[in-house]
């Protein structure tokens, strides 16, 4: 059975093409001051390449496409949270994808049993969006909190569209589903969540900062004084163009040419302030630096 655009959208896709045995594993670590960082895998995605390649030049594509060895029919984006431990706070960069959107991916809780972290000891969960792998987790399969003692936090831009009862209407109809599971995700966290904008603190350390385009009002954020951190959720994905072809049109962002423009801005301040970065849907457990080559950039894992 052939996935489509569509099916992956609506969050059926991974039933169809899951295969093999989940892992679960936490990749990567890094200290900065007083906070350690951790990636912990919560599986990964399963998605037609045309979700991330239809309507680019097809000659420049092969050309930038030309150091990996890809697939032809599908691509396997892994999903690393970041988790962030310091001497009064367990945080919890988004919240995986639970048990409802793929079978490829929700394993969150056996990555955070294997670095020793029990769910009920999460203190803060902080969401860079409201995509399904980044909010669905926050619900089980009987509908109760995963992270029961969690103060909850988003973006007052990316909770005000998600909450718009008009979304479901106006976000596409491959989106639908989307916009349906967020909703009644965030309506079960209503009474615990704060908001933010662009440049407060949305804890002591954690400074949010507006990237926008992914989704309406995606959040990343910057842990950290001269030494820092990025957590770029969806800002900085699909790491065989992202770098190389920064203001090319992804098909996963939902204002395409605005997630362009934010992308080329992060990847600038990321290489000249040499700051890590944490990316969600980046190799090697996401954490890396950036560097830039010529007009492009390249993502420099924490191995080299």
């Amino acid at each position: 059975m052939q996935i489509n655009r569509r099916m992956v959208l609506a969050g059926m896709g991974g039933a169809a093409l899951a295969h093999g045995p989940l892992r679960a594993f936490a990749t990567t670590s890094a200290q900065i001051g007083d906070y350690e960082f951790v990636s912990v895998s919560d599986g990964n995605l399963v998605l037609p390449r045309s979700f991330f390649f239809d309507g680019l030049p097809q000659e420049d594509l092969a050309q930038a496409l030309a150091p990996f060895d890809l697939p032809l029919d599908q691509l396997e984006p892994p999903c690393n949270l970041t988790l962030l431990r310091d001497a009064e706070r367990v945080v919890l960069f988004d919240a995986g994808s639970g048990p409802a959107f793929m079978p490829s991916a929700g394993v969150l809780l056996d990555s955070l049993e294997a670095v020793g972290v029990a769910p009920e000891a999460v203190t803060d969960v902080i969401f860079t969006h409201g995509h399904p792998d980044h909010l669905w987790g926050v619900l089980d399969d009987f509908d109760d909190l995963v992270f029961p003692n969690a103060s909850y936090h988003m973006g007052q831009v990316e909770w005000d569209y998600w909450r718009d009862p008009a979304t479901v209407d106006t976000i596409g109809a491959a989106r639908a589903a989307f916009a349906a599971g967020a909703a009644r995700r965030l309506e079960a966290i209503e009474d615990r969540v704060s908001h933010f904008s662009d440049g407060e603190e949305v804890l002591p350390g954690i400074t949010a900062q507006a990237s926008f385009g992914h989704t309406p009002g995606h959040m990343s954020f910057v842990v950290g004084g001269s030494e820092a951190l990025m957590i770029g959720g969806d800002a900085i994905g699909n790491h065989h163009l992202a770098f190389a072809r920064p203001g090319w049109a992804s098909g996963s962002d939902q204002d395409p040419e605005l997630g362009a423009q934010t992308r080329e801005r992060l990847l600038d301040r990321l290489s000249h302030e040499q700051m890590l970065l944490m990316g969600f849907h980046l190799p090697n457990g996401g954490l890396g630096r950036v560097e830039r080559d010529g007009d492009s950039y390249r993502f420099l894992g924490t191995e080299q």
